[in-house]
């Protein structure tokens, strides 16, 4: 028997891994984040699975149910939204399966901030401009943020931000963000990225508070940085005609002569 944390994804059911798809329709107990998962991935169900959603349950619920299906002998899919590195809850989830001696392996699933860069048709990482990506939050009552990863200290370093869990407190991300980006930094907001009542909003930190609904409440992932606009940007040198590299071999002496290793 072993429990099976697959990510879910965004949203769009056909946003899932082929192996996350193939351990939903093998196992015979399938737990799911209702709140954020959709429905429709339950549709890879086995007929007669015995599905639970977790959204109303407590951690000491979750796990009686996972203790119940091992003493029966019957794999669980545990389904988590997103991907399972970030802010998923599932740390805690292991260590109690590690503790119970049963046993567990992950499945990623793709990250919200990757779909949101999808739907916004931007490369988050340009030449010049931005080479670093910080995921990231504000502190809220089920984690506080520890000393020192601050808006503040992340803006500093001119990085593209992608700032979740945190459209309910968007003065204070404005107030925090301003002095170091300017008010005229872009930024996007993308909200339930990839469902079908996707909503995106693009402005800057100094008009962003004005073009937010109140309907995206929550659910919604905040992009900011320079990349987010850029056009004048350096092209990478990995397709350049003439740079030197392993898989195009350029000049009379190449760093990678054509057939070596």
């Amino acid at each position: 028997m072993t429990v099976h944390f697959v990510g879910a994804g965004p949203g769009a059911a056909d946003l899932i891994t082929l192996r996350g798809r193939d351990l939903i329709a093998a196992c015979p107990v399938c737990l799911y984040a209702g709140s954020l998962v959709p429905t429709a991935l339950l549709e890879h169900c086995p007929d007669g699975a015995e599905i639970v959603n977790t959204a109303p349950m407590s951690l000491d619920g979750i796990m009686e149910v996972i203790a119940s299906a091992h003493a029966r002998g019957l794999d669980v899919v545990r389904l988590h939204s997103g991907d399972l590195s970030i802010w998923s809850a599932m740390g805690e989830q292991l260590r109690r399966l590690r503790a119970l001696g049963i046993p567990y392996d992950v499945t990623p699933g793709v990250p919200a901030f990757s779909a949101a860069a999808a739907v916004l048709e931007n490369e988050l990482t340009l030449p010049g401009v931005a080479q670093s990506v910080v995921l990231t939050r504000t502190s809220g009552r089920a984690s506080a943020m520890p000393e020192g990863e601050t808006l503040a200290n992340f803006a500093k370093t001119g990085a593209t931000l992608a700032i979740h869990l945190s459209v309910h407190v968007l003065e204070r991300v404005v107030e925090e963000l301003t002095p170091e980006y300017g008010a005229d930094c872009p930024v996007a907001v993308v909200w339930r990225a990839t469902w079908p009542d996707q909503r995106i909003v693009r402005a800057t930190l100094g008009t962003l508070q004005a073009s937010v609904g109140e309907e995206m409440a929550r659910t919604a992932l905040i992009l900011v940085g320079p990349a987010l606009a850029a056009e004048g940007f350096d092209e990478s040198q990995l397709y350049a005609g003439d740079y030197d590299r392993r898989f195009r071999p350029v000049g009379t002496e190449p760093r990678f002569p054509e057939g070596s290793e």
